[in-house]
């Protein structure tokens, strides 16, 4: 009975949270744009670093935060890493820019998100990092560059070898400090075989709190997603509660969640292997509705090959990054480029097909030279300013000498967009 009745308080609580963070939003005008009102006003493109000629470093995963910097305005940090392989990945590094993204400071290495050598084997198994996303916390002022764990053997990703997979961090403060590695623990069973957050978008509820999302399983296939509220103290992240989990029993399951707020819900977008990415709702970040595959107002489905998607958020209308199958990209691996933009129908949990734009496009000939055309399934979305939000992406060619440029597309809004930049 004691425990049937801290559930409820817990729940409770949680509602409680979540209602202060929709109360907040309240003050924002309760009528969204429409598509044919576009909140967007132009899409840029710009290359951050370049190696299309294989003379330098392949950098991927650029994902980037806004920050207070030392003068109090906001800067801009991003987290990277080189890939030499599928899955194979150098130690992260992190770049600044202090101009709204128009120049970065040379890459510099996070000591702890490099290799480690596995404690138990003797065997050359290293423990390595990836999917690295930061997000500033402001309660504390501190960064968290949240991961997760990967094994590689010599110059290999060790396929047949991956130990129990789970989150890593670490904390950035506000003299620009990073800690240790550390460990997002969760000791339950059905994140055996891994639980992650992958490269997935967090919300930083008001009381401080980090509303997440894990992917878990106990074995290989059939992973589920579950909400996760962890609490941070400006240097350990906990988890508090994890809700219940949403399935799709199809190949690997749910992968890659990614969590967004908007209007008076939580918003989550799911990679999933059956063709489809897929969209649910919650009141809490807890308990989520059924999920959906994305479709069109039509109703017509999306196809999406086993591909992250993420949230871009304006205080007028809720959009989606993402790939999908298009009449130039049918011989593209998973259809990986381009990258596109629609706005949601949040009422109907669709995307409007009249508000599609390209954000990044194709270059090549995805029919008959794919293997020339870069891949950019692996992106992240960033508020800027309230002019302003970027696409980040690490182009590579998985068969023509992993080489690619870091981009930044530049979304320019019509409006101001409102919302808090952290």
């Amino acid at each position: 009975m004691n425990d049937l009745l801290h559930r409820h308080h817990k729940v409770a609580v949680n509602r409680l949270i979540s209602s202060a963070f929709v109360l907040s939003m309240l003050a924002l005008p309760s009528v969204f744009v429409k598509a044919d009102e576009s909140l967007i006003a132009s899409i840029s493109k710009e290359t951050l670093w370049r190696n299309r000629d294989g003379k330098n470093q392949t950098w991927f995963h650029p994902r980037a935060c806004m920050m207070p910097g030392p003068r109090g305005t906001p800067v801009a940090l991003m987290t990277l890493q080189e890939i030499g392989g599928s899955d194979y990945f150098g130690q992260v590094h992190w770049s600044m820019s202090e101009d709204l993204g128009k120049t970065w400071s040379e890459p510099e290495p996070i000591p702890a998100l490099g290799r480690e050598q596995v404690s138990d084997r003797g065997d050359g198994l290293e423990a390595a990092v990836c999917d690295v996303t930061p997000q500033c916390h402001p309660q504390t002022g501190a960064v968290i560059a949240l991961g997760h764990v990967v094994f590689y053997k010599g110059a290999y990703f060790a396929r047949n070898e991956q130990l129990r997979r789970y989150p890593v961090y670490v904390t950035r403060t506000k003299d620009g400090t990073w800690s240790d590695r550390k460990i997002l623990e969760w000791e339950d069973p059905r994140g055996g075989h891994i639980y992650s957050n992958n490269c997935g978008q967090r919300v930083v509820l008001p009381n401080g709190d980090v509303q997440m999302s894990f992917t878990f399983g106990p074995k290989e296939d059939h992973r589920m997603v579950a909400g996760v509220h962890a609490t941070f103290d400006g240097d350990r992240l906990k988890v508090r509660d994890v809700g219940p989990p949403l399935h799709n029993p199809k190949g690997r399951g749910l992968l890659e969640p990614s969590v967004a707020q908007f209007g008076d819900h939580f918003w989550i977008t799911m990679r999933a292997e059956d063709d489809r990415g897929y969209v649910s709702i919650s009141d809490d970040g807890l308990n989520w509705s059924e999920k959906r595959a994305w479709a069109w107002e039509d109703g017509t489905p999306i196809d999406m090959s086993t591909t992250q998607q993420h949230w871009l958020t304006h205080s007028d209308g809720l959009f989606l990054v993402y790939t999908r199958k298009d009449a130039s990209n049918l011989n593209v691996t998973r259809w990986r480029s381009p990258l596109w933009i629609a706005q949601v129908d949040i009422d109907r949990q669709c995307l409007m097909k009249s508000s599609e734009q390209v954000v990044l496009p194709l270059v090549g000939d995805g029919i008959a030279e794919p293997d020339k055309v870069a891949i950019m399934g692996n992106f992240h979305v960033t508020h800027a300013n309230e002019d302003e939000s970027w696409v980040t992406v690490g182009e590579w060619m998985p068969r023509n000498g992993y080489k690619g440029d870091v981009l930044l597309a530049r979304i320019r809004w019509s409006k101001p967009n409102r919302l808090s930049l952290w």
